[in-house]
């Protein structure tokens, strides 16, 4: 054999070799994903936190009050408004274009519409399944806390399935159903029922395996139970109040509550959270700007407890923050009138402070003084506007343009 028809020889075996190595690369890399399980898409801790009746005007109030602490004009944020995606949610129930807080609560806990005053059920009243529901049976823990009663819409729609959302106390008795670990809240609208004469609702709670611990100190003495529901002292075996704008400062925060939660609930087990800031809505619904606006930053300060743990997860963690709908039709600048100035702050703190943080005007007084300082409601009750909503963590990119409010389970748990 001639040399140069050697070498072509060596070169073709060269070269074949070369290419039946990238190809078992090849085959091993495909056989390796073949057996290589898909990345699950749900986030191992989630926190979903609701600012009941808060718009973005609402917001937009919040953050001129801290420019205003700061002595600027603009520019401060609350926490929430810093992550990297937001959307806006529709809000309209099977029934009506401007929701209340049942209905909406049960689009975003099931996915489902329903009528207005509904609760955890469906328009022809079969119950729906919150995604809390799933999750838990996949091996989640699962925590539900409010600024209000723990049988309030909007925690409710995530263990009870009723068609009456104030009959609280038909909701308080489904509450053990879902054996979910964790509840927190000021307490338990009508206690011993609407007419007062049923069994009190810790004896309920007790004989289907839900300790109440009344206050920080029998929530330590019980942490080893295996169903919590934590409840301010101060409302001990009575109603807690179904409606009220004065912020009671003696009551564990938040923020506080969130931290016994995580405290009680642990990292080992993956876990969803629903947070609710109720009173934003209660504060709104009386037209109500600086006390609203208090709310809206305890809210933000229950926020920074689920960052810093984020902080700690980021890869696992999801945090998303929204509205169930606005209240009030808030606007800054009222009546035409451009000349709204954070100053305005001033005479806003001055006047509650004066009255000892509480608000002791009545409606027409309240009006006109906020009109005074720049600020207009177009109603005290709920509109249709749509409402924000902030994601950051594992899967926060699925939040983003305009959405209904019914997309926002499966968007969390990436389905």
């Amino acid at each position: 054999m001639e040399k140069n028809e050697v070498k072509g020889s060596l070169r073709t075996i060269a070269v074949g070799f070369l290419v039946l190595v990238a190809l078992l690369i090849c085959y091993g890399a495909i056989r390796a994903n073949w057996k290589k399980e898909p990345a699950d898409p749900t986030p191992r801790y989630i926190f979903l936190f609701i600012g009941d009746g808060m718009g973005n005007s609402h917001v937009c109030a919040a953050e001129s009050y801290l420019s205003w602490k700061k002595g600027k004009l603009g520019g401060e944020q609350l926490l929430f408004t810093q992550f990297p995606q937001l959307a806006m949610a529709s809000t309209y129930s099977a029934d009506h274009q401007v929701t209340c807080s049942s209905a909406s609560a049960t689009a975003f806990s099931s996915g489902h519409k329903t009528n207005n005053n509904f609760i955890g059920a469906t328009p022809d009243s079969l119950p729906t399944r919150p995604f809390t529901a799933d999750l838990h049976e996949r091996g989640y823990k699962v925590g539900i806390m409010s600024s209000v009663p723990i049988n309030h819409a909007t925690p409710a729609a995530f263990y009870a399935h009723q068609t009456d959302r104030w009959g609280y106390y038909p909701i308080t008795l489904q509450l053990p159903s879902s054996g979910y670990e964790f509840f927190a809240g000021p307490g338990f609208a009508e206690w011993r029922g609407r007419d007062g004469e049923q069994r009190p609702s810790g004896e309920v709670l007790a004989e289907n395996g839900y300790t109440i611990a009344w206050g920080e100190e029998e929530f330590r003495a019980n942490m080893d139970k295996e169903h919590l529901v934590f409840c301010q002292e101060s409302n001990r075996d009575r109603s807690a109040s179904e409606y009220t704008i004065d912020y009671d400062t003696s009551w564990t925060s938040l923020a506080d509550m969130l931290r016994l939660g995580l405290e009680y609930l642990g990292d080992k087990e993956p876990f969803v959270i629903l947070c609710e800031g109720g009173e934003i809505d209660w504060c709104a619904h009386e037209n109500s700007v600086y006390p609203m606006v208090q709310s809206i930053l305890r809210f933000d300060d229950a926020i920074r407890v689920a960052y810093a743990f984020y902080e700690q997860h980021p890869d696992e963690t999801l945090i998303v923050v929204t509205a169930d709908h606005e209240t009030g039709g808030l606007a800054i600048g009222y009546n035409f009138d451009w000349q709204f100035s954070v100053q305005d702050w001033d005479k806003m703190e001055a006047r509650w402070l004066a009255d000892g943080g509480k608000d002791g005007m009545t409606h027409p007084e309240r009006m006109a003084f906020q009109q005074e300082c720049g600020f207009g409601w177009t109603t005290n009750e709920h509109t249709g506007a749509p409402v924000p909503v902030y994601a950051v963590g594992k899967g926060a990119e699925r939040f983003h343009g305009r959405i209904d409010n019914t997309e926002i389970p499966a968007l969390i748990v990436g389905k």
